[in-house]
């Protein structure tokens, strides 16, 4: 079974745990039965796994996703990686094309495409590999799966199916409604547009040709940024006429706001924090050091964590967006492929982040031209290498690297390490790759 799981957006409705490098699916806020917390992408790909063990997944991302799905999920997911966004038509049609000639899967074989980040149970999947079997087997192009709506939702896009049956195809599509236009939709039968469909390989390789010239997966990414940004919807899903649904009746929430995510928290405290008995229906998700306080609050979120702090009412934090929008400020907390970086310390001419490198991973082997860096190790143990010289760092120990120099740290247990950068032009894109050739 090809699964892709489509991860895309910032999830700025979920600020500040989400950010431009940060996306709502990796913040880790679902307990699991360890009692440890896991992240929507984690909990997703656990469960398919549970379900379909043999399952080949494909995470179809942006550039800036990719630290961390290897970070939460490991080096084997496969991962497509799209050089810029374009929107769901031309990432469907570069995964594809991807499965097809570098990953070798047949023209024949039946691809299941479903967001990284809903929230539901295991029922979900094995109804993916039903939907799987219906493209398999059928005589539709395209297979959708429509989620049966529990409320008259003006978020959500709605399929309106030819019958009430469990199988049906598909009449028409509708737009976002209001809520009484939506009450009508559902009177009618009319099921979520959840985002969930499947199709043979070679039924979105043609309608890709259709829209794009290109000869293959490396041609086609090499023209992806002059590309027409356009929905998957738009250009095949609503003028497919050979359209089947599937309706589904089990759990399904999309977790884009607050107030859907504080629904499927199962405690009201994440982090350090505690609140007094007058507070009815509060949540606090606290990732900084410090503890929060609450008194007398009712219906209410509140977060803190490196980006900033909120507090909403649980309805009003809907509407933060436009807010967020206006915000312009230095990201501040990142997971990498080898950990995560934390920055303490801004000032006009430096900057200090705390580095934690997870054991056996290492950054990538650079320069930068336009800053000096020292490094100071805290805790842990591991191999520095400077200008191609290696040495054992531990505690206590301090690296000095000059504008120029090339430079790596690799841990061999947790290592933890406080970075100090000094320069009159800090920035992200001053950095400059290397290959050492002994790693």
């Amino acid at each position: 079974m090809n699964i892709v799981l489509l991860s895309g957006g910032s999830g700025k409705r979920l600020w500040p745990l989400s950010n431009d490098v940060r996306s709502k699916q990796f913040i880790k806020i679902f307990k699991t039965e360890e009692n440890q917390y896991e992240s929507m992408v984690q909990r997703v790909y656990r469960q398919i796994r549970a379900v379909n063990k043999d399952a080949i997944v494909t995470i179809a991302t942006s550039r800036s996703q990719v630290s961390s799905i290897h970070n939460q999920l490991g080096d084997e997911v496969g991962i497509c990686v799209e050089p810029c966004r374009r929107d769901t038509f031309p990432a469907i049609a570069l995964v594809t094309a991807y499965l097809h000639d570098v990953k070798g899967v047949s023209e024949e074989e039946v691809v299941v495409v479903c967001p990284v980040d809903p929230y539901v149970q295991n029922e979900y999947f094995e109804a993916l590999m039903k939907l799987e079997k219906l493209a398999e087997t059928g005589d539709a192009n395209l297979v959708l799966m429509g989620i049966e709506p529990t409320y008259p939702s003006e978020k959500y896009g709605y399929i309106i199916p030819h019958n009430k049956q469990d199988i049906s195809q598909v009449e028409t599509f509708r737009e976002k409604p209001d809520a009484k236009t939506a009450q009508q939709y559902i009177n009618q039968g009319a099921l979520w547009n959840g985002g969930v469909f499947a199709y043979k390989l070679k039924y979105v390789l043609e309608k890709a040709h259709e829209w794009i010239d290109f000869t293959d997966y490396e041609d086609l990414y090499r023209k992806y940024e002059q590309l027409t940004k356009i929905s998957f919807d738009y250009a095949v899903v609503e003028k497919e006429t050979k359209i089947q649904v599937m309706r589904f009746m089990g759990e399904w929430k999309d977790l884009g706001t607050w107030n859907t995510l504080t629904e499927t928290m199962e405690e009201p405290i994440v982090g350090k924090a505690m609140f007094n008995e007058d507070c009815e229906n509060i949540h606090i998700l606290n990732e900084l050091d410090v503890p929060v306080l609450c008194m007398g609050l009712k219906d209410v979120v509140v977060c803190a964590s490196e980006e900033g702090i909120l507090v909403s009412d649980k309805e009003q934090s809907s509407y933060i967006k436009p807010f967020v929008d206006q915000l312009d400020q230095q990201v501040r907390f990142a997971e990498k492929s080898w950990g995560n970086f934390k920055v303490i310390d801004i000032e006009d001419e430096s900057m200090t982040i705390k580095l934690t490198l997870n054991p056996g991973h290492g950054m990538n082997y650079h320069s930068h031209e336009r800053r000096d860096e020292i490094w100071i190790v805290i805790s842990g143990t591991g191999k520095a290498i400077v200008n191609d010289v290696e040495r054992v760092v531990r505690p206590g120990d301090v690296i000095q690297m000059k504008a120029g120099c090339i430079h790596t740290i690799i841990a061999e247990t947790e290592l933890k390490v406080i970075e100090v950068q000094i320069g009159k032009d800090i920035d992200i894109h001053d950095k400059i790759k290397h290959n050492y050739k002994n790693r």
